[in-house]
């Protein structure tokens, strides 16, 4: 085979395999060096150059002496007769070997940078562990752990996932994705709101209950843009695309705010808000919405208040305008949650313990917790007087007689 034709065979090989041809050439290398030993009489080692013009390779052997030591340097380049049939079907299973080695490390550079983008892939197989998804050239594992709950795989699909981790196995890369980080929002966001991509709107924030609903904080660097409007976009064309993608889940767009009190009441809409409290240590909020927005500021199960309180960072709790603030210890009442009765509509305290008090049993434990207050207080006024009489009392009498 000419140079020429050497030349040409390396580069379509390195376009078939789609590794570059320096790599290539590094395997061809070292292929080389191992056929050669594998010859009669071959040397201890051998140094295998090649001139990239020619593609003419030459064999540098040494030996090495007690010590260990590359000595008596040679040009022993043998003719292509004289590998012999057993050195070239060494060179044949090195070179596929090394060239699937340089593959998979091709692979793995690819995506080991990628890890926190999206990928598109098309559903494979599913089972009861784990989806695969073809990306083109490789696969990728989806945990069911990763998976939202109720969303059933179907082979052919085409679907978004979000990469979390990308491994280096003996089989080539390992490409983990999921389906329910909550950074696979924000990188839909940023496919469908050219705003956010090119940096003049930012999601500041991102809670969220894979399947049932997101909350997103959205800030604008440009006052003249609205962050809200550029993630809703026409007609709510830009946020439905996402919503779609999700398969329905529903997702709540709110503006950021550097006011913590501020970014509380606006992380709980839809609901309207009255008041908030922060707490010294800003971790903690006392909300105070009007009876009629109770439930829609608590949301179903919860929810509603368990996102914004994911958004925000600090806890937060809520209570209608007219409800008691005190009457059960502070400890009892941040321990637990008002909710309405699903039948009865009537407010109900859960306590973190699982015990539920009606409104009216709440005023009783109100109730009771002032008559002690009050039977405590008398208490100690008599033990005051007690320790007056005993002060008044003469040397003589001593401690026993009081």
């Amino acid at each position: 085979m000419s140079s020429l034709d050497m030349s040409e065979a390396i580069k379509m090989l390195a376009n078939e395999k789609n590794i570059s041809v320096d790599t290539l050439l590094h395997v061809l290398v070292d292929a080389l060096a191992t056929a050669y030993k594998r010859r009669p009489g071959a040397a201890a080692e051998v140094e295998v150059q090649v001139n990239p013009d020619t593609f003419e390779f030459t064999f540098i052997a040494f030996d090495l002496d007690d010590d260990g030591n590359w000595v008596n340097e040679r040009d022993d380049t043998p003719k292509k007769e004289e590998l012999g049939r057993i050195a070239a079907q060494t060179f044949r299973q090195v070179m596929s070997q090394r060239i699937r080695e340089a593959e998979r490390d091709r692979k793995f550079e690819e995506y080991a940078n990628r890890e926190g983008d999206i990928v598109t892939g098309i559903i494979q197989q599913a089972d009861d562990r784990y989806t695969l998804l073809d990306l083109g050239r490789v696969e990728s594992l989806l945990p069911k752990a990763e998976q939202v709950p109720f969303e059933r795989p179907v082979p052919g699909d085409r679907v978004k996932a979000y990469i979390v981790e990308v491994r280096k196995t003996a089989k080539g890369p390992q490409i983990v994705v999921s389906r329910t980080h909550p950074g696979l929002i924000k990188r839909l966001f940023e496919l469908e709101v050219p705003e956010i991509a090119d940096g003049i709107v930012e999601i500041k924030g991102c809670a969220r209950e894979p399947g049932h609903r997101t909350k997103i904080a959205v800030w604008s660097n440009d006052h003249n843009v609205d962050p809200v409007g550029a993630c809703v976009g026409a007609r709510g064309g830009r946020v439905r695309m996402v919503v779609n993608e999700l398969r329905g889940e529903k997702i709540d767009i709110v503006p950021f705010s550097d006011d913590l009190a501020d970014f509380v009441a606006k992380a709980l809409s839809p609901a309207r808000v009255t008041a908030v409290i922060i707490s010294d240590d800003a971790t903690q909020a006392d909300v105070i919405v009007p009876d009629n927005q109770l439930s829609l500021a608590i949301g179903k199960e919860g929810q509603n208040a368990r996102l914004a309180a994911r958004l925000t960072g600090v806890r937060i709790d809520i209570r209608g305008e007219t409800q008691p603030a005190e009457g059960i210890d502070d400890a009892d009442y941040e321990e637990g949650e008002w909710a309405p009765n699903a039948e009865t509509g009537e407010l109900e305290w859960h306590a973190a313990d699982g015990t539920i008090l009606t409104q009216a049993q709440w005023n009783e434990a109100a109730s009771a917790v002032e008559s002690t207050d009050e039977a405590n207080e008398a208490a100690s006024a008599v033990q005051n007087d007690i320790e007056v009489d005993a002060d008044q009392a003469t040397p003589e009498a001593g401690d026993d007689n009081v």
